[in-house]
């Protein structure tokens, strides 16, 4: 398998977006494109897949479905999420169940829905309609015992044909999935690569996976190989349709998370929103090209960037996975990690490990590199306690447009804009909307400048254990440039 391999469909096809049929012109005689772009317009349809929830029969889960108003949608549409088949789904004709577990009645406003236990199904959505542009939707379970205690959450992904995911473990103390989902009526073919100090490891049925219609099929680590290795980068490509791929990590002692894939192999990654109160931190990064990889490693701190001491450089061999454990880098203040090549630009991949509590009250999430913020992005399942956004603007300042939705049971949404000094990470005071009652949702925009990234951390006090987990906000590409579409008749003409 070729590690360079890179994503083809990362744009329109990952998106499942529907924009209707433009005609372009041709080339005139000077050979220069005639096409020009007229205007962005809404999607008109969207996909997620949401993760089966949880291994544990304590497992209590709650999906979070939000779609922001959008400018130029129509007046119709829909957005549901439905069981699959597989573990916990009784798929009716067609592959899915009937019933929606999530039904969203208008944007603007989340719409919750519950689970309960070990046999809760992946779930398979779609959006279309004023409905699509923007749609997330968040899984959030708790966990009150066990391996992998605590809060875990997870976005709901796009489908698409390749994620990468440093920061997996095959460790003796960790338990970790790789999920696949596939939403389309035709199975899907899935490799799954895992990569560790040393190189690829040893894999025996990691080949020609076959995901079926409609389904969630959950993979674990250690039946893909005997090798314990404490830091491992998970590669899944798809040779035939489309999966939603996520990494679920629980730890026998520090309580676990979802892995999100990270972004597309960069010379420049950000990791957004490290919590101040962190004690401990370990970034994980992998190069899956043929050359090696020497990173500046900074601190996008509220004060600006810093240097962590005795880290100020990584090295990242070719496809070999590198860690390094930072500890206590934070010292009480927020902060988003940026790395940048020292000389030649060399893509990776990168993920933190973030601990918070100490002793039997520890509890992980992850932080995987991020796409920007862009135009518009994103996340669900807000509450009045236990939230936290942290935007970041990491090479020059930008201002930012913060919206909190109205509640999913009453209240009425706020926004405010805030100014990020350039190489600093902020935690913001986020808009409470007035009248709260139930969740909301946090769209942010790029008023000015940036480029910006940001994260938003949910924290949950159960047992005296603060669960938490952390999710970016990558652009949520709810709109699409179309080109401008002229009747040009000499394309018949030889």
């Amino acid at each position: 398998m070729n590690r360079t391999t890179l994503s083809l469909i990362a744009g329109a096809g990952a998106l499942a977006v529907i924009t209707g049929l433009a005609t372009l012109t041709s080339p005139d005689a000077s050979g220069a494109d005639t096409a020009k772009v007229a205007t962005e317009l809404p999607v008109e349809r969207s996909s997620l897949v949401c993760p089966a929830p949880s291994i544990s029969d304590l497992a209590e889960t709650t999906y979070t479905s939000f779609t922001p108003v959008t400018k130029g949608t129509g007046s119709d549409g829909k957005a549901v999420l439905l069981p699959g088949e597989g573990k916990g789904g009784k798929a009716g004709k067609g592959g899915k169940a009937g019933k929606p577990v999530v039904e969203v009645k208008e944007p603007g406003t989340p719409a919750t829905g519950d689970a309960s236990g070990a046999d809760s199904p992946a779930l398979i959505g779609t959006a279309d309609g004023k409905f699509a542009p923007g749609w997330a939707v968040q899984e959030t379970t708790e966990v009150a015992a066990g391996t992998g205690r605590g809060l875990q959450g997870v976005n709901c992904t796009t489908p698409d044909t390749e994620f990468w995911f440093p920061g997996a473990s095959t460790a003796a103390d960790r338990t970790d999935y790789v999920h696949l989902t596939n939403p389309d009526d035709s199975a899907a073919v899935v490799d799954i690569e895992l990569y560790g100090k040393d190189g690829a490891l040893e894999t025996t049925v990691g080949e020609g996976i076959t995901v079926q219609p409609h389904s969630g099929e959950p993979i674990l680590l250690s039946t893909l190989t005997g090798e314990k290795q404490d830091n491992v980068t998970v590669h899944v490509s798809v040779r035939s349709g489309r999966v939603g791929a996520s990494v679920q990590a629980l730890d026998d002692k520090l309580g676990g998370d979802w892995l999100a894939a990270s972004a597309d192999p960069a010379g420049s990654l950000v990791l957004p929103g490290v919590p101040k109160d962190a004690t401990s931190v370990r970034l994980v990064a992998f190069a899956p090209g043929e050359s090696d990889a020497d990173l500046k490693v900074r601190l996008a701190s509220p004060s600006g960037l810093i240097t962590p001491a005795g880290n100020e450089t990584l090295h990242v061999k070719a496809g070999m996975t590198s860690a390094v454990d930072l500890g206590d880098v934070m010292q009480g203040e927020a902060g988003s990690f940026v790395l940048t090549p020292t000389d030649q630009s060399v893509p990776v991949v990168a993920a933190l490990r973030v601990v918070r509590g100490k002793g039997a009250k520890q509890e992980t999430a992850f932080i995987p590199a991020a796409r920007a913020v862009g135009a518009r992005a994103t996340v669900a399942d807000n509450r009045e306690k236990g939230t936290t956004l942290s935007v970041t603007a990491p090479f020059r300042a930008a201002e930012v447009k913060v919206t909190a939705s109205a509640g999913s049971e009453g209240g009425t949404a706020a926004s405010k804009t805030y100014t990020i000094k350039s190489g600093t990470t902020e935690d913001v005071e986020v808009p409470v909307p007035s009248g709260l009652k139930g969740t909301y949702a946090l769209t942010v925009e790029t008023v000015s400048g940036g480029p910006v990234y940001a994260s938003r951390t949910l924290a949950v006090t159960q047992d005296g254990v603060s669960g938490f987990t952390v999710q970016t906000l990558p652009d949520d590409r709810g709109m699409v440039a179309v080109p401008e579409a002229d009747e040009d008749l000499s394309v018949l003409q030889k």
